[in-house]
């Protein structure tokens, strides 16, 4: 018998999974790669609690469903509260989520906040939305965490993402950095975790897929032409097309950094470097 309303959950959520030896091979897969980052990372404290945000898309679920599985095999000691932050956008079906959570039984809060508005009225004509949007949904999403006692905010961002935003910053921010799978914030209270960092966008698509899980579209961002990151998923998608691991080998790379081959004398120390005498 099941104690816990999350081992529950955990049940009820793959009860009608697909029995195909492809979604086999696919769950344990997210889940490796999970575990590895979890493990690499040090995300993990035991006893800790963490705001599991959810945004109705494919990568959200992916990351409930799979913390929630791992939980289950007894591989996750810590507490999940699952969030989700409806930022007022129009469309945007503000049941679906509660009921998806609801029906499963996982423990979860539901912010109303029109941060839509806000962005909409002070984003300049011909700017995009993603800053400032980021911004106030970030402040939210720290606000609830401390409400609830939470240590950890938890991001459904994977290896795509990150990849994404280097090149982002290679060729638009003139430095070389990605997205953290492990961040404390600025006050130093709270921690921003992403668990799914080594994980491909098309696992996540095809896991959300084959569980049938009741996607929420963001348009938002899709309302917007020429932004960056989508020049550059356009980008990558060219270069996957002509070498079908590229993504694999980038994601590599940025687990592979060599200081001394790069040109940052404040992370190496060139000026020390000197022959034996």
């Amino acid at each position: 018998m099941l104690d816990d309303p999350l081992d529950r959950a955990a049940e009820a959520l793959f009860a009608d999974m697909p029995a195909s030896g492809e979604f086999a091979k696919l769950r344990k897969r997210i889940i490796r790669e999970t575990r590895e980052s979890l493990q690499v990372y040090g995300m993990v404290r035991r006893g800790a609690r963490w705001l599991v945000c959810l945004s109705g898309g494919k990568d959200s679920y992916t990351l409930l469903a799979v913390l929630l599985d791992l939980k289950w095999r007894g591989l996750l000691p810590v507490d999940l509260l699952a969030c989700n932050l409806d930022q007022g956008q129009p469309g945007f079906d503000e049941m679906i989520l509660p009921g998806f959570l609801s029906r499963l039984g996982v423990p979860h809060r539901i912010e109303r906040r029109d941060t839509y508005s806000v962005v909409t009225e002070k984003t300049p004509a011909g700017q995009t939305y993603c800053a400032l949007c980021s911004r106030l949904r970030r402040g939210n999403l720290y606000r609830i965490a401390r409400e609830e006692g939470c240590d950890a905010v938890v991001l459904g961002h994977h290896r795509d993402d990150a990849i994404e935003t280097f090149f982002l910053n290679l060729l638009h921010g003139g430095k070389l950095a990605a997205m953290p799978p492990k961040l404390l914030n600025d006050e130093g209270d709270l921690l921003v975790l992403r668990p799914l960092i080594r994980v491909a966008e098309a696992d996540c698509a095809r896991f959300a897929a084959a569980m049938n899980f009741p996607i929420i579209p963001c348009d938002l961002c899709g309302s917007q032409d020429g932004l960056q990151r989508q020049q550059v998923k356009r980008m990558l998608d060219d270069w996957e097309r002509r070498r079908p691991d590229i993504r694999a080998v980038m994601a590599n790379a940025l687990a592979n950094a060599n200081p001394s081959h790069l040109l940052d004398a404040s992370i190496f120390d060139f000026a020390g470097l000197a022959p034996k005498a």
